[in-house]
């Protein structure tokens, strides 16, 4: 059974400098997978209330991130509730987004699709998946 290495997760200080009164956030559920690609789990984040759909995306995208597989963008677009995360490889990344394997694909497309349509403030129905356009056949 594959598994995923677990990133270290950045810790933030709880206590910062107090914000400008501009730097709103909302929280969102974020759901990422577990070690053996088994289930999603769900997790409370806070992310800045100017894009909170797009800064939720990046959050998964950067825990996916490895040594041979890095994105270097993405896009959300919504269209009649459907969401479609456009993704662009790194030129730098030694793997392509169809090599992953299906531990891999399940939580970073499993991740997305799960986040994107567990927030139902959001009203997303589906999520499509492009690499610069193009339909993602996994």
């Amino acid at each position: 059974m594959a598994q995923l290495r677990a990133k270290p997760t950045k810790v933030e200080p709880s206590e910062a400098a107090p914000k400008a009164e501009t730097s709103k956030t909302v929280n969102v559920t974020l759901y990422t997978s577990d070690t053996q690609c088994q289930q999603l789990i769900p997790q409370k984040v806070s992310v800045p209330a100017e894009e909170p759909m797009t800064n939720a995306v990046g959050k998964i995208i950067d825990e996916r991130d490895t040594a041979d597989f890095s994105l270097s963008g993405y896009r959300v677009n919504v269209r009649n509730g459907v969401a479609t995360v456009d993704l662009r490889l790194s030129p730098q990344s030694k793997r392509q987004i169809a090599s992953l394997s299906s531990c891999e694909q399940f939580a970073l497309f499993g991740s997305l699709r799960k986040t994107l349509m567990s927030n139902s403030q959001w009203k997303i129905k589906d999520v499509r998946f492009t690499e610069k356009g193009e339909e993602i056949v996994l």
